[in-house]
């Protein structure tokens, strides 16, 4: 079967492909990270905006660190790839496939570098579009680079681009640049900034240059949604027979789909995301980033290991087994209070994300929410087990067995070069950290297992490692001990029977 590319006809593929109105535009947005999800989320939104000649331009991706994979296999198809759309949108059933032109190419960051830093000198470029993970905005130390250096953190390598475009156009008014991250972190934009601005500092630049990051460049914060489960590795052949062609960069996502921005209407005329029928809402992104990351984030994240380590593999047969089901719902039922909305609106979300969850057309796997699960979980639940501890007096049972549950997942039990493995039975499956977490947790796990440290003294290690939480956590009272009660009964009696231990317990409290 012929593979994607743009050498092929009208009559086997989309017209999109050779439509000469969105071919070879103009590269107006670079973007670092070119994950499942942008792809399937912005670069589809660009690609709507370019069928309707709203936007005309295209999208250089960034791939930030590897080499390989995916970006690959991108770069062999001439940037296209397909995306396609399944699940319920209005009471109606959605099944689309749309070939996506809006990606001109795709640059690695590691061999790349001077051909990026290029892009900075375009008076084309307008935007910078980001998903680096919760992982990715976060400040570390580094030295500037030197040439033909690359930094190693997302903040450091945009630091370096801007002040490259600063040096290279000198007019500032028209040089500054619209800056819109999709990580999922409370005011993502604004932390983008203070960091680009302490690397700055860092770095000896000039007073002028963060003069014009400071008044220059727009950056927003944003929330996004669409759940995005990428390759469907289990029925690609069926997917292929349909399409008529083989596309090893395909990705699958929900028809369901919003981006909240605070920008201002330079960002909206630039980006006339309303004009093309996307569901945005620009200003203030507080109440959608409220429900949004709550819960429908929250529950994700609390039941991806819960999930994985019970024997299952997706969303959709968490949502199936009546027990994990349950373990959910009691999820809601604690993050629930603790979102200050009008009840009738929250509970109308929860019942749209639970139909999301039970979407039967696409596979979103555990293991893949599971990419920097410790990161996720602070941003996403651990507001929530405060409010609530802050509200009741007592702690949330299920967020801090789901919390067991995530160090009982991130138990390195092999490592392979810089890759390291957890296991289930004889399965190995794969850990997506920082090196220096992981490099922790496997030292952590280790003296476990060596009985040189409990495991109350390993969750005291986690607690208090400030790289994840930026506290120390042992600090909420009758965390840490419950934490160990929950992890101790995973060890021992194994994660499907401590469920039921867990629901058996909160069903009395409530009864």
């Amino acid at each position: 079967m012929e593979r994607l590319n743009a050498a092929m006809s009208r009559k086997e593929i989309s017209e999109d492909v050779i439509d000469e109105r969105i071919a070879n535009l103009p590269e107006k947005a670079i973007q670092f990270g070119g994950g499942n999800f942008l792809r399937g989320y912005l670069d589809w939104m660009i690609h709507q905006l370019n069928k309707q000649g709203l936007f005309n331009g295209s999208v250089a991706i960034i791939q930030p660190n590897s080499v390989g994979g995916t970006m690959e296999k991108l770069k062999e198809q001439d940037a296209l790839y397909t995306v396609i759309l399944k699940g319920r949108k209005d009471g109606e059933i959605v099944n689309q496939s749309e070939i996506i032109s809006s990606v001109s190419r795709i640059l690695n960051a590691k061999n790349e570098w001077n051909n990026i830093l290029e892009i900075a000198a375009s008076s084309e470029l307008s935007f910078i579009f980001s998903n680096t993970t919760e992982a990715g905005i976060t400040y570390s130390e580094e030295a500037y680079p030197s040439l033909n250096e690359v930094p190693e953190s997302f903040p450091g390598k945009l630091t370096v681009f801007l002040y490259e475009r600063y040096q290279k156009i000198p007019d500032r008014k028209t040089s500054g640049l619209m800056i819109i991250p999709c990580e999922l972190i409370e005011e993502n934009g604004t932390r983008l900034k203070e960091i680009v601005l302490r690397k700055a500092s860092d770095w000896n630049l000039s007073d002028d240059f963060k003069s014009w990051v400071e008044q220059n460049n727009q950056f927003c914060d944003t929330l996004v949604d669409r759940i995005v489960t990428g390759y469907p590795k289990d029925s690609i052949k069926e997917y292929e027979n349909s399409l008529g062609y083989s596309d090893l960069a395909l990705t699958v996502g929900e028809p369901y789909h919003m981006l909240a921005i605070d920008g201002n209407n330079t960002v909206k005329e630039a980006l006339p995301l309303h004009q093309a029928g996307i569901n945005v809402n620009w200003g203030d992104i507080t109440p959608y980033r409220e429900l949004k990351v709550r819960l429908l984030n929250g529950p994700h994240t609390m039941m991806f290991s819960v999930g994985y380590l019970y024997g299952i593999d997706t969303v959709l047969e968490v949502m199936e087994d009546n027990h994990l089901s349950e373990f959910v719902q009691s999820g809601f039922d604690e993050i629930l209070p603790t979102v200050d909305m009008p009840l009738e609106e929250k509970t109308k979300f929860v019942e749209e994300v639970k139909e999301r969850f039970l979407n039967p057309f696409n596979k979103h796997y555990l293991t893949d929410i599971g990419l920097n699960a410790f990161y996720k979980f602070n941003s996403r639940l651990i507001p929530t087990l405060k409010k609530y501890t802050e509200q009741y007096d007592e702690l949330p049972k299920t967020i801090v067995f789901s919390l067991a549950a995530l160090i009982a997942y991130y138990r390195p039990e092999k490592q392979e070069e810089d890759s390291f493995f957890g296991q289930r039975n004889e399965q190995l499956y794969p850990l997506n950290e920082k090196e220096e977490v992981l490099l922790s947790l496997e030292n952590w796990w280790i003296k476990v297992k060596n009985e040189e440290i409990t495991l109350l003294e390993l969750i005291n290690n986690i607690l208090r490692y400030e790289l994840i939480w930026g506290e120390d956590l042992t600090e909420i009272e009758g965390l840490t001990q419950l934490t160990e009660d929950y992890l101790k009964q995973i060890e021992n009696k194994g994660m499907p029977s401590t469920v039921k231990e867990l629901l058996a317990v909160k069903g009395n409290e409530v009864n």
